[in-house]
């Protein structure tokens, strides 16, 4: 399956897919290698907010089918593009994990809920189409001293998930038990066996694997119950507003706006990166409408009961590993995504996973997101400049406050929970202020740099 170019590629005016020529009978296979590669990490999201805001199996199964349907749009926006729209590349789409916290937030607060979520994720949205061509000037605000913090604390943030869910699942009655934690550490080893011992796809769908091996010893151990699996039905469609009309909260909405902008400097790193691997050149107005679609995908999210979306950095790995560099593979993938959400059957298996599988797989995707920013700020000046000793460490000190102390600020109004009870949100504020304060605004062209080095780094989301 090697697609490597066999001649140069054209500009992109003149045409937006640069690469070789595919072979119509090895698309399906192609796409479906970038769906398998991101499908963990996908689904991982509308499990982690569905069960922390205590819905129903079959709720969740339904944020599962909406996140796999949007996945899907967003990716063909994203990839095939609309008028304005859409950066033309091969990009698949996927939730952001950098949106958990604030959404976890908002839904467990009594007086916002769910509705409150998709109303902020709907603003977020609109607020990114609308900010898509400013966001140039507000990468200098995020030189890699502040992004590698933002993404270690977003890692740590998801670990605490991972953790419970190894141990059973917070509730369960068999929390901590043997048996869980033991199907946690195989799914554990069998992931870094798979990447230690295998190379290329296998290697790069190790956590899928994983997965599925755990599924398969969870299944025999009597931890999966097909019950509900049985009674889902094959075909469905997915329902705009299927939990209720959206509300909105002004803080609400300006902290997933917060969200927003951080996953759109993230976006335009995995732009700039994949522009390297194809030498497909990717100018300024061809970046903001590869971010309009982030915006785009993000609102029409809101719309099918799901999340906020990125480009995941996974996918662009595989485009270099691979040297496939046509759109249409990823184009393919992302009419896989959309058909894959109409199968609720599917949703219910992925539903079914018990916890401490997922814990096994959790303990990686979460990990590896804290240390990718470990890497990034591994690129920064520390012995030459101080100060960005002092703005990791209090912009980290800042981001732990919800995690360890979770009442920390119980006595400050309700209407800023969403806003301080997300560590990534205190951290995103306190480094960027701080930077500020230390090192002043960097230049655009530095900016770019970075963000480039950056991209090339980040090994998951």
């Amino acid at each position: 399956m090697d697609g490597r170019a066999a001649s140069a590629a054209p500009a992109a005016s003149e045409e937006p897919v640069p690469g070789t020529k595919i072979r119509p009978s090895a698309l399906g296979l192609l796409g479906l290698q970038h769906v398998l590669v991101m499908y963990a990490g996908a689904v991982a999201v509308p499990l982690i907010v569905g069960r922390a805001l205590k819905l129903s199996p079959e709720e969740v199964a339904i944020l599962v089918s909406a996140d796999l349907f949007a996945c899907g749009i967003a990716t063909l926006i994203q990839s095939w593009g609309l008028p304005g729209i859409g950066i033309r590349m091969p990009v698949m789409m996927g939730v952001t994990f950098a949106s958990v916290t604030p959404m976890i937030a908002i839904g467990t607060n009594p007086a916002l809920g769910l509705t409150t979520i998709y109303g902020s994720v709907i603003v977020a949205g609109l607020f990114g189409l609308l900010a898509a061509p400013l966001v140039g000037r507000l990468l200098p605000l995020f030189p890699p001293v502040v992004t590698g913090t933002i993404i270690l604390v977003i890692g740590i943030s998801l670990m605490r998930v991972g953790v419970n869910w190894a141990a059973g699942g917070v509730g369960s009655p068999h929390y901590g038990a043997p048996l869980n934690l033991g199907i946690s550490a195989f799914v554990l080893l069998t992931i870094l066996a798979l990447t230690r011992f295998t190379t290329g796809f296998v290697s790069s769908a190790s956590v899928l694997i994983g997965i599925v091996l755990g599924m398969l010893v969870a299944a025999m151990a009597g931890l999966v119950d097909p019950a509900k699996v049985v009674a889902a039905p094959w075909l469905d469609v997915v329902k705009p507003f299927h939990f209720g009309w959206p509300t909105f909260d002004p803080v609400s909405a300006a902290t997933l706006c917060i969200v927003m902008i951080v996953v759109m400097i993230e976006s335009t790193g995995m732009f700039l990166a994949l522009s390297a691997i194809t030498g497909d050149p990717v100018g300024e107005e061809r970046l903001t409408r590869g971010l309009r679609a982030d915006g785009l995908g993000t609102l029409l999210g809101g719309v099918f009961n799901t999340f906020p979306y990125t480009s995941f950095s996974q996918n662009v790995g595989l485009v270099g590993v691979t040297g496939v560099r046509s759109r249409l593979v990823t184009v393919v993938g992302g009419v896989i995504m959309l058909g894959l959400g109409l199968i609720p059957k599917l949703a219910a298996l992925v539903e079914a996973v018990p916890p401490c599988v997922l814990g096994g797989a959790g303990l990686v995707m979460f990990g590896m997101v804290g240390a990718t920013g470990v890497r990034i700020l591994g690129a920064v000046d520390f012995a030459g400049n101080r100060n960005n000793l002092f703005i990791v460490a209090v912009a980290v000190g800042f981001g732990m406050i919800p995690l360890v102390a979770p009442t920390f600020f119980k006595q400050m109004p309700p209407a800023l929970h969403p806003l301080l009870e997300s560590g990534i949100l205190l951290a995103a504020i306190a480094a960027v202020l701080l930077n500020l304060f230390f090192n002043g605004r960097g230049s655009a062209a530095q900016a770019r740099d970075a963000a480039l080095r950056q991209a090339r780094t980040a090994d998951a989301h």
